[in-house]
């Protein structure tokens, strides 16, 4: 089977009008000096069968989640996804993740977003949502230029060392060309930010908090918004595990700013670590800071309801130095499935998910402490937690992949390099009491 669909009396006709000879005389117009010499070592082409038989013989090297039982989150975790998301979200009807140029006409994209940051502004308790973010990292990031933008005359953003570590780094590539300064937060030994150091801090333009943070421990959430408010700083709280808000008191409760997260929880799967899906809400009075776009509900002059783009501050839409971001995508496929895992679930259902997390964690928890663990932290935790591991466990965690298809807990060494022989576990409602006893038999 051929791949290009041009014939030969097609490539003729259209070097007549090019006024070439043949195909290689498009390319006179390059250096010989930049043109190699030896031409490229390519493999010769294959038939449609024998292309599908070598993806699929690549595909199999690789470790899928569902062959394995994961005990791993930080950022990316395992959930079920009811069977009428991965159905409805193939229809053509959402199967787009472009934001259309003439958004009127697409009521039912507009009405989808609505819907989305309706639900997002009730799970988190906040006034407003927009959607329009990669992942969690680029909506902190947006998130702490907002507060930078804000204050103007301050160019400091205090950040806690326990967001997430990727998140920090993506912070980082987005203030620095502009001169300005993220400043870390130390940790204290209860696994939490430390408050005091954030009280010595002066000249900040927001504090970025994470809870539950990396190290699964819930933050002091009214503390830190005292602090804020005697600093004048925006409050800005993260969260990669979108699920926790199902149990925990919202951010908005405790008087937040800004929250940005990780949506991947709410009906998508973990894919390799992406794409996710970036959450963004903030206070009324954030409305006109925010990036993205705001959907709101009207009624046209025949009475009839609407949906309309209300407000969208981006570059897309307006001129350049007027625009809050230079965010051009929407992941709207991920946004629709979000809601519609949302909507599939409803407070109830998110509520029952939560607290099977929670109680399953603190069920593997308990297990492993008994087969040898070292408990770390006694800090309030939802589905993540830290435990020190026993002399081999490292060998053991090796054998238990290749051998027992386990993954148990993830190395914290790379990222604080005082944690050594420390781990992250999880446990979210798609492991069993029998996976958990499993784990707790084996490194025993």
């Amino acid at each position: 089977m051929r791949y290009l669909p041009h014939t030969t009396e097609d490539i003729e006709s259209m070097l007549k009008v090019t006024g070439q000879s043949c195909l290689e005389d498009l390319f006179d117009c390059i250096p010989d000096n930049l043109k190699t010499k030896d031409g490229i070592d390519i493999p010769e082409s294959l038939s449609e069968w024998e292309l599908n038989t070598h993806m699929e013989a690549l595909a199999s090297e690789n470790i899928a989640c569902k062959d394995y039982k994961c005990f791993i989150g930080a950022g990316r975790y395992d959930h079920y996804i009811p069977a009428i998301i991965p159905y409805l979200i193939s229809r053509s009807e959402f199967m787009t993740a472009y934001t259309p140029y003439q958004p009127e006409v697409s009521q039912g994209t507009l009405q989808g977003i609505y819907e989305f940051q309706t639900m997002v502004t009730a799970l988190l308790g906040m006034d407003i949502a927009t959607a329009s973010h990669y992942d969690c990292g680029t909506a902190l990031a947006e998130a702490t230029l907002i507060a930078l933008r804000t204050s103007k005359k301050v160019r400091r953003i205090a950040v806690s060392a326990l967001v997430h570590p990727s998140h920090r780094q993506i912070i980082q590539t987005y203030i620095s060309p502009s001169g300005y300064e993220m400043v870390e937060i130390p940790y204290t030994p209860e696994g939490r930010t430390d408050l005091t150091a954030l009280a010595g801090m002066e000249d900040i333009a927001g504090i970025a908090i994470q809870s539950p943070n990396f190290l699964g421990n819930i933050e002091d959430l009214a503390a830190v918004k005292a602090i804020a408010d005697v600093k004048k700083s925006l409050f800005i709280v993260s969260f990669t595990e979108a699920m926790a808000y199902g149990l925990l008191k919202t951010p908005g409760s405790f008087g937040a700013d800004l929250v940005a997260g990780e949506g991947q929880s709410l009906g998508l799967a973990k894919s390799f670590g992406g794409p996710g899906l970036g959450l963004l809400a903030g206070t009324q009075k954030q409305m006109r800071n925010l990036p993205g776009r705001l959907i709101g509900k009207t009624h046209d002059t025949n009475g009839d309801q609407g949906f309309v783009l209300t407000l969208a501050t981006r570059e897309q839409h307006i001129r350049r130095e007027k625009a809050s971001s230079n965010i051009c995508s929407n992941n709207g496929l991920n946004a629709m499935a979000a809601a519609m895992y949302l909507a599939t679930v409803g407070k109830i259902g998110i509520r029952e998910i939560a607290q099977q997390n929670h109680d399953k964690a603190h069920y593997l928890k308990e297990s492993l402490l008994t087969a040898g663990f070292e408990s770390v932290y006694e800090t309030p935790f939802f589905n993540e937690f830290v435990l020190k591991a026993p002399k081999g466990f490292e060998q053991k965690r090796t054998a238990l992949i290749q051998d027992k298809c386990i993954f148990a807990g993830m190395n914290l060494e790379p990222f604080y390099p005082e944690l050594k022989h420390h781990y992250l576990f999880c446990a979210t409602e798609t492991l069993s009491k029998k996976d958990i006893d499993q784990l707790a038999k084996e490194v025993k």
